[in-house]
């Protein structure tokens, strides 16, 4: 009698391997770009908590009640830190950043996130440092700050400090989401749902007690809650999980850069923005930065391993 074991599947390396979850995956950060105008736009302004609580908390509701799958064993107090540092406290000092400064200063502090991811993954997943990848990170940075920072930008230290607090936040939560993987059994929807639930509420309290309902929520501001909730928060962080499980960690988070360039875009399409050659300039290296972050270049020959 022959007996089989079955393997793990190996994490795709490979260009052409990653290139349909690469492109998958980046469709999160894509529809992450879509928050700044969201918020500017159609939410109340000065409740950047609530717009975190109503951004998670829903969602990860009817999520749960969809998966019917909870946290188990050793997963409930991983939940409540993944759910805390992607969630809890990402959401409310991104919607804080962007309320005070400009959307260019925020999204350029939000931009440092995979230089963050590259440093963590060294320290959490033991990783090499990969001086490719960072070296693209910085490079993206620059890119993004050439296309979205402008003359009259304001440096509020508030703000500031909630930008590089998010970025570091949902930096760590990504190398923590890597190391501990999902669960056998659950699916993408499911993990996100308990992340969604557990950070909204880690939010519910402090909401309530520091900034309550806001007054008024027009029908605009209805719709940006449920474009949040269900398609920037349950719907891309599912993507954005599932891409997490098999690609490498860095070369994601360099996805990430999309999400100004697809705000600097917006700005052009619906508010009228224009571009300027710098920043077209600064558009197309961001652009290379993402797309040379996806490759691992070949060691030289006689380096040693």
């Amino acid at each position: 009698m022959t007996t089989s074991t079955k393997l793990p599947t190996p994490a795709p390396n490979s260009v052409a391997s990653r290139t349909l979850p690469t492109l998958t995956t980046a469709l999160a950060p894509a529809v992450w770009g879509t928050t700044y105008i969201v918020t500017t736009e159609l939410l109340p302004h000065g409740h950047p908590m609530f717009a975190a609580l109503m951004r998670a908390l829903p969602a990860g509701l009817l999520a749960l009640a969809i998966s019917r799958t909870v946290p188990r064993q050793g997963w409930w107090w991983r939940t409540l830190v993944l759910g805390t540092l992607n969630i809890g406290l990402f959401f409310p000092l991104l919607f804080l950043a962007a309320e005070r400064l400009p959307g260019g200063v925020a999204a350029t502090l939000g931009a440092t996130q995979p230089i963050i991811v590259a440093l963590l993954a060294v320290v959490v997943l033991s990783e090499r440092l990969s001086g490719w990848r960072l070296g693209w990170g910085i490079a993206g940075v620059i890119g993004v700050a050439l296309v979205v920072l402008g003359p009259g930008a304001a440096f509020d230290v508030t703000g500031i400090v909630a930008g590089l607090g998010g970025a570091l936040s949902m930096g760590l939560g990504v190398v923590l989401t890597k190391r501990w993987g999902r669960p056998e059994g659950v699916s993408a929807v499911g993990y996100a749902s308990w992340q969604l639930t557990a950070g909204g509420l880690v939010l519910l309290v402090p909401t309530l007690l520091v900034e309550g309902v806001p007054h008024r929520v027009d029908s605009g501001a209805v719709a940006g809650y449920v474009w949040l909730g269900l398609v920037g928060g349950l719907a891309a962080y599912t993507i954005w999980f599932t891409g997490l499980r098999t690609l490498p960690v860095t070369a994601t988070a360099l996805l990430g850069l999309l999400s100004p360039l697809v705000a600097a875009a917006l700005g052009a399409l619906v508010l009228g923005q224009t571009l300027d050659p710098l920043q077209l300039i600064g558009f197309a290296l961001a652009l290379a930065a993402l797309g040379a972050g996806q490759l691992t270049p070949r060691p030289r020959e006689g380096a040693h391993s």
